[in-house]
């Protein structure tokens, strides 16, 4: 076992991320959400292959209100992909979802933050910071001249950090992804130093299949080498079932 940074143990339904836990692999669907059965035969494909936690995209209330649905016919824990309207967030913590994504260059608003963070801390629904090159706040896209680097992205997840432990909330999970592996690499290198929060790792936009495991294994692979990262998603235009098996192969790689 490679020695990994300590980090605090959050969980995810009946999964522990951090605090030493085994490093997770996660997937997302590729079905439109508000198809209940084709979202779960795909979940069930993905737990087959050894998938440990799935993400679906919510981008409206029909998607919100099927994950009690979806919930239900599933194994591993269920995240919610959430985009702009706080309200679908609050849905999904109703649905009895287990985790939620945001993005904070989507959801802005300050109070429709605290409105997320009380309910997602009355459930015991831990929170991933998920910022990615192509949407962080407006303001410190500007500061940076809307140049990609690893501080735009540390900057972006420690302004949304900041919100909500002024919230009192501190159930956070946090993954900084940009489409270029050496600017994954120390972006996770720079917040890694500066938290105890559980990093989740991937390279955004990584491609097809063989490009994609490529750039993917470059990225997490390096991290995880140096004791970073708690879980992850290898991020293909495919199969998703694709991504579980690639990820498998970085673990085996090195021996995790």
């Amino acid at each position: 076992m490679l020695n990994r940074k300590a980090t605090r143990a959050v969980k995810i339904g009946g999964i522990t991320i951090g605090g030493g836990a085994a490093i997770a692999v996660q997937s997302m669907c590729t079905k439109d959400t508000e198809d209940f059965r084709a979202v779960a035969e795909e979940i069930k494909r993905l737990e087959d292959a050894g998938c440990d936690i799935v993400r679906v995209g919510v981008l409206n209330e029909a998607a919100a209100r099927a994950i009690g649905r979806i919930k239900s016919a599933i194994r591993i824990p269920l995240v919610a992909d959430i985009h702009f309207d706080y309200r679908l967030a609050l849905i999904s913590i109703a649905e009895g979802v287990d985790k939620l994504r945001l993005n904070p260059g989507n959801i802005k608003n300050k109070d429709h933050i605290a409105e997320i963070a009380a309910a997602a801390k009355k459930n015991g629904i831990p929170i991933r910071i998920g910022v990615n090159s192509g949407s962080a706040p407006r303001e410190i896209m500007h500061k940076y001249e809307n140049r990609v680097c690893a501080d735009l992205l540390v900057e972006a997840a420690r302004w949304e950090i900041k919100l909500l432990e002024e919230l009192n909330f501190t159930d956070i999970l946090i993954s900084l992804k940009a489409s270029s592996p050496a600017i994954t690499i120390e972006s996770y290198r720079k917040m890694s130093e500066l938290c105890d929060y559980p990093l989740h790792l991937g390279v955004t936009e990584a491609g097809v299949a063989a490009t994609g495991e490529i750039r993917s294994a470059i990225g997490i692979g390096a991290l995880l080498y140096e004791g970073i990262g708690d879980t992850f998603r290898v991020s293909l235009t495919d199969d998703p079932v694709k991504e579980i098996y690639a990820a498998k192969k970085i673990l085996a790689a090195l021996r995790l």
